[in-house]
């Protein structure tokens, strides 16, 4: 019979707290609700958490790397090399702009773009390189950026899930010629709807900013062409909010996560590189038995878990090529990610008693293996 609890204990559990309701008030209030003070001082806090760079909000995460790669000039003709194990929003804003990803494959720990195979993609139409630091945990941004020098490429940061995340005590976003943030409500800290651009280039922080604003500073001066892709004044107030709670929170997941690996032997739990700082977006194990089997026990033991993904981008329908296959990617170990992540909760309110109560259920799993057997 399948056990019963108290409490279900849910994947994720975003905050919306009386702050955040009230700041969200006082902005509805005001009766400026679009790209005013609230967004401008939501950029200059941003900028404390990576580095000081100069900081362009927007309206959401996949529109942060759309607006970079425009900002970039990459467009027509150009290749990213990207990871396909990742969301789609990482190829999708490649696409966008008229260029083509390249989908290289990634390292078994910490899930991110492996650098030995950037290099090895590196051709005549690369412009670009996207890490994606999946789940939290920082790319190998030190031999990235090297590639990246060597052969004259951009680098942009996919840091969608990875606020406060760094390598070597140097913050992820503050890396590349851009980061790109999301504030979607699953993330560590969020804004409703919403993303950050982050640049050390003063010029790229300006084109971005008219590129946002239909190409304009002031009001009918429009200086280029540009998109409606502005982050509302309400979205910015609640993200001041939740970013003022953000060190509190990540410290929880991290604390969280060690707690997890100390008592998790029934998975296996994730590595965290050398000077890596994993903020623990999510706490991804792996699973080498039946996958599916594994999350309805979990389930029935209260505990609930998600799949962050299933389906590789290159396996994606609209990656496919004409005759409907995944092309000529060979990436073994996205392929294996793919059919064995399985990602528990960690956000930051869980008990120590349901953090036991998640150990407990995965370390079921080799009895429920063995009775499969």
């Amino acid at each position: 019979m399948p056990a019963v609890h108290d409490q279900f204990i849910p994947a994720a559990q975003p905050v919306i707290g009386d702050a955040e309701v009230e700041a969200a008030v006082r902005v509805l209030r005001s009766g400026m609700v679009v790209q005013g003070p609230e967004v401008a001082a939501f950029e200059q806090e941003f900028a404390d958490l990576v580095d000081g760079r100069h900081c362009v909000a927007v309206n959401s995460g996949t529109s942060a790397l759309q607006l970079t790669l425009l900002g970039l000039g990459i467009g027509p003709g150009d290749e990213v090399i990207a990871p396909s194990f990742s969301f789609a929003a990482s190829a999708n804003a490649v696409r966008l702009v008229g260029a083509e990803p390249v989908f290289v494959d990634i390292e078994p720990g910490s899930f991110c773009l492996d650098p030995d195979a950037v290099a090895a993609a590196v051709g005549p139409r690369t412009a670009a390189i996207m890490p994606v630091h999946l789940y939290g945990h920082p790319s190998d941004m030190t031999r990235i950026m090297q590639i990246a020098e060597q052969r004259g490429l951009a680098v942009v940061e996919d840091a969608c899930q990875a606020h406060g995340a760094a390598l070597d005590a140097r913050p992820v976003g503050a890396f590349g010629a851009a980061g790109c943030f999301s504030f979607y409500p699953t993330k560590n800290m969020h804004a409703l709807e919403g993303g950050m651009i982050t640049t050390a280039d003063p010029a790229l922080a300006r084109t971005l900013r008219l590129l946002r604003n239909q190409g304009m500073e002031q009001r009918y001066a429009n200086e280029i062409v540009g998109a409606n892709m502005r982050m509302t004044d309400v979205a910015a107030a609640i993200g001041r909010v939740q970013l003022t709670q953000l060190p509190e929170w990540t410290e929880r997941r991290r604390a969280n996560a060690k707690y997890l690996d100390s008592r998790i032997t029934g998975a296996i739990v994730p590595p965290v590189a050398d000077g890596a700082r994993h903020v623990y977006h999510q706490y991804t194990v792996r699973v080498t038995g039946d996958r599916d089997a594994a999350q309805q026990h979990l389930k029935e033991q209260g505990v609930a878990s998600a799949v962050y993904y299933p389906t590789p981008i290159h396996r994606l329908r609209p990656y496919l090529t004409a005759e409907g296959t995944p092309g000529p990617w060979d990436l073994p170990e996205t392929d294996r990610a793919a059919a064995e992540v399985l990602s528990l909760p960690i956000f930051p309110a869980l008990t120590t008693a349901q953090l036991d109560r998640i150990a407990d259920a995965v370390n079921g799993l080799a009895d429920t293996n063995t009775e499969a057997m």
